[in-house]
């Protein structure tokens, strides 16, 4: 089974909490850790923005990325949100299996 971790930004905590419980709970993560106080610079319609925003790092299988990617865009305030996954290489073997108990099948 291929595992991937998924970097997802959103505005404030509170949006991000909201959409990690809906995630988790509906089994397409195990796990979302949610950190505040990153300041992300980025070019956004002609323009350099510069923002203060929270990060969602979401463990989860890598085929229900597209589920995910799906259900987080229903839930997410921005047009475009950053959805970005990267395979998890090698992992503790109790938590890799933890994980699989607790995403969709």
């Amino acid at each position: 089974m291929e595992y991937a971790v998924v970097f997802i930004t959103a505005p404030d905590e509170e949006e991000a909490a909201r959409i990690a419980r809906t995630i988790v709970e509906e089994r397409l993560a195990g796990c979302v850790n949610i950190v505040k106080g990153i300041r992300s610079i980025y070019s956004w319609e002609g323009k350099v923005e510069d923002e203060h925003e929270v990060l969602m790092i979401v463990k989860t299988k890598r085929d229900l990325f597209n589920a995910l990617e799906k259900r987080v865009k229903e839930l997410h305030s921005y047009s475009v949100p950053e959805i970005i996954s990267l395979p998890i290489v090698q992992g503790s073997p109790e938590y890799l299996e933890w994980l699989r108990q607790e995403l969709m099948s």
